[in-house]
């Protein structure tokens, strides 16, 4: 999440550290990371942190710094839980071979994607984002039949960030959930990823237990929670 360690520290007090980055794009000009060690981060554009006053700030908690947002009329969309590999965990990724019934999919399994995504729900497909034509997808088979398929992109990066990072979405087909393909198709496609130079992300909604079981299933460690302001957001 490099947009948080870039830019100019207007406060850090505590467990919260706030930043100013003139380089955030306008729909992420005000973003907060709850870290797993319990610190808080956020980042905002300098033109944010001057409407908000955090120029003239000299302490401040997580709590207040909430209840500041709240106050301007600040709204978070829901937040993201992030998983990435520990190196450890990378190290046994990169030594495992993918199995036969696991493959990269291309435009040639067009037909096969076709029906994979006919047999799922508008939500799921939404919820997933899984694309055949996103930069690498894998996908798990029983006989001819697509059951699980996963893609990724890479992140979006911002103006000085040499981060390579690959965020991915993951579907298996309700008929075949609880039987290991989701977590073989993830710990594939992100051994793809990482031996292309990219660092697997993995995102779910806070409130998706399922999609962060699957997460740790797959070997994934649970980074932070991160919020971006809403679209709807009145400041």
């Amino acid at each position: 999440m490099t947009p948080f360690t870039h830019g100019e520290v207007l406060l850090q007090t505590g467990s919260l550290t706030v930043i100013a980055n003139a380089t955030l794009p306008e729909e992420r000009r005000l973003m907060v990371l709850e870290l797993s060690d319990g610190r808080v981060m956020a980042v905002m554009t300098p033109a944010m942190a001057d409407k908000l006053g955090f120029y003239q700030l000299d302490a401040l908690t997580t709590t207040a710094l909430r209840q500041t947002l709240q106050d301007a009329g600040v709204v978070l969309h829901g937040a993201d839980e992030i998983f990435y590999f520990s190196a450890q965990d990378k190290e046994t990724l990169m030594q495992e071979a993918t199995e036969g019934d696991i493959r990269p999919l291309n435009i040639e399994d067009e037909a096969v994607f076709a029906e994979f995504q006919a047999s799922a729900t508008e939500q799921d497909l939404d919820d997933a984002y899984v694309e055949l034509d996103h930069w690498e997808v894998c996908g798990a088979f029983i006989g001819d039949s697509l059951v699980c398929a996963a893609s990724m992109y890479p992140w979006d990066s911002y103006p000085g960030d040499d981060a390579r990072i690959a965020d991915l979405g993951v579907l298996t087909l309700p008929p075949f959930r609880g039987k290991g393909y989701a977590r073989r198709v993830v710990r594939a496609i992100c051994r793809r990823a990482s031996e292309r130079g990219y660092e697997p992300q993995y995102r779910c909604q806070f409130d998706n237990l399922a999609s962060a079981s699957l997460a740790k299933a797959a070997g994934l460690t649970w980074f932070g929670k991160w919020e971006v302001i809403s679209p709807d957001s009145a400041a």
